[in-house]
Formats: structure tokens, C-alpha cells, sequence
């Protein structure tokens, strides 16, 4: 029988990681990465990735194979994560695919298109992104597509660009909402994990204090020679931005606060992306049987 895909989702800091180990240990599997900010080397303390001796043998794909010059992309992510997943059942192992990253999950999950792009026309637009600033490309993108403007914050150049973008290559409206899945690619089984705010508040203050602590201050600092600030994507990533903006004489202090701050806010946000899917099974991270929980669930979907 081919193994299912199992995987794991869920807000920042709720235990995601190790429950997704623990799963791929049980059930013969490998885990395959679905943080976007895990796909960078040198982004390790901030982004919680387990060290090599954290993983205890278990094969952990698509971690470290972006530089931090580099930018992400949802699309390229989908093709590299389905051949790994396509490649693990073709070989009798279980894929578990973790991390909280929504719409990285549903590209792999789900028959989720992307348009392409254009090197040329994306160096134009962006030339045009600075020399006019995104304000006016805003109003440019208003003109051609208002519903896209709508919803496309008029500060944001980067979303501005890749709309304009779209627009020009398909001739068709920007998706700027959340994208529309097909059918389910996959015979998957979904296991959510959460835990309650209040708790969860407090486990990312001691998180973030942890990272500080542990250097990721240094980190950063150590990233700079390798382009951090140049990174469009994982100068972005919580922590880092967050350190980058005070690193230049101002408050290193400030900058523990706002990532705590920034964290919170993003778990709201992955609550509510990943609230919507009703395939997925939610599992209270405290639970002490956590592993034979989500275990059970999968043997529901799955007689193995």
C-alpha cells in the first residue's frame, strides 16, 4: 500500500516540530519542511529549525536550500516538495510534511496553479517601483485591476509588482485573495495542533526570550557578509527584521519586544488561515498522549 501524506499544521510555537518527528519516527516516514523561513541556511535560531542532533536520524527535507539573497517562491517550493513527496511513497516511506506556512501547505496538498513570471518585465516594473514609489504604481494597479487594488496593501511594492506582473503575462485579474484549491492532490491525512491563547501567548515570550539568549543577535549579525539585508524574503523573517532594524546603535531590548509582539500577531493569523480547512484535525498541543493522538487519527484515514 502507498503511505499516505500526513501532515502537520499550525500556529507558531505550539509544538509542531516535534510532534512531526516524533510521527516520521512511528510511522517509517521523513519529514518534509513547509516553514518558508526554514528554507534558508543560516536562519536557524530564530526560526526554530532543529538542530541535526534534535532531528535524531530522522531525514528532514527542504531545509537549508535557499541563500539569503534569495527569494522564495511558492511556486518553485510546490514542485521541489511534491517530487520529495512523490519520491518517499514511491519508496514505501511516509512523507510528514510540517510547518505554518498556509499557503506552502496548500501548494502541496492541493491542485493549487501559479502564474509564471517574466525576468524582464519583473526587472522593468520593479526599475518603475523605484524610481515612482509604490504609490503611484498603486494607482497604476487601481486603473487596470481596482479589485486587486482593493486588496493590495498601497505600500507593499512587492505585491504591487508581482500584480502588475500577473496581469500582464495572463491577461487576466490579479488572484490577490486567498487562492481558490482544486482538488486535493493527495490522499492526506491533516493534523492541526494548538493550544490555548493565553498559554500560547506566554510560550512565545519565553520562545523569543530562548532565541535572544541563545544568540540571535550574533546571528544576524553573522548574515550580514552573506546579503541578510539584501533578502527580500528572509530579511522579512520574524526575529531578523525585527534585530536588523535596531542593530545600527539602536535598542536590542525593543527589538525582543517587537518579535513578540510581531509573533503574536502572526499565530492569529495562522489560526485563521488554517481554521477554514475542515479536513484538518485539531489536536490540544499540552495534551500529554499528544503522539498516540494524532497516531490514532492517522489510522483512522489509513489501514495500515
Amino acid at each position: 500500500m502507498t503511505p499516505p501524506l500526513v501532515v502537520v499544521v499550525g500556529p507558531t510555537a505550539t509544538g509542531k516540530s516535534d510532534l512531526g518527528l516524533a510521527l516520521a519516527a512511528e510511522l517509517g516516514g521523513e519529514v518534509v519542511n513547509a516553514d518558508a523561513m526554514q528554507l534558508y541556511r543560516g536562519l536557524d535560531i530564530g526560526t526554530a529549525k532543529l538542530t541535526p542532533v534534535e532531528r535524531a536520524g530522522v531525514p528532514h527535507h527542504l531545509l537549508d536550500v535557499l541563500d539569503v539573497t534569495e527569494t522564495a517562491s511558492v511556486a518553485a517550493y510546490q514542485r521541489a516538495a511534491r517530487e520529495v513527496v512523490e519520491d518517499l511513497r514511491a519508496a514505501g516511506r511516509t512523507p510528514v510534511l510540517v510547518g505554518g506556512s498556509g499557503l506552502y501547505v496548500q501548494a502541496v496538498v492541493d491542485e493549487l496553479e501559479f502564474p509564471g513570471t517574466d525576468p524582464g518585465l519583473r526587472a522593468a516594473l520593479e526599475a518603475e517601483l523605484a524610481e515612482r514609489g509604490p504609490a503611484a504604481m498603486h494607482a497604476r494597479l487601481a486603473e487596470v485591476d481596482p479589485a486587486a487594488a482593493e486588496v493590495v496593501l498601497a505600500g507593499n511594492g512587492r505585491r504591487i509588482v508581482r500584480a502588475l506582473e500577473v496581469i500582464a503575462l495572463t491577461g487576466r485579474p490579479f488572484p490577490a485573495r486567498l487562492p481558490t484549491a482544486g482538488a486535493p492532490r493527495y490522499d492526506a491525512v491533516l493534523l492541526g495542533v494548538d493550544r490555548d491563547t493565553a498559554e500560547l501567548d506566554e510560550r512565545v515570550g519565553r520562545r523569543v526570550a530562548r532565541m535572544f539568549a541563545a544568540g540571535l543577535v550574533e546571528e544576524t549579525r553573522g548574515l550580514l557578509a552573506h546579503g541578510l539585508r539584501d533578502g527580500r524574503t528572509a530579511s522579512r523573517a520574524l526575529g531578523y527584521q525585527q534585530v536588523l532594524a535596531e542593530l545600527d546603535g539602536g535598542d536590542l531590548t525593543c527589538a525582543a519586544a517587537e518579535t513578540v509582539r510581531a509573533t503574536r500577531r502572526f499565530v492569529r493569523r495562522q489560526r485563521s488561515w488554517f481554521r477554514r480547512d475542515r479536513r484538518i484535525t485539531w489536536l490540544d498541543g499540552a495534551a500529554p498522549a499528544l503522539v498516540r493522538r494524532a497516531i490514532a487519527v492517522v489510522a483512522e484515514h489509513v489501514d495500515f
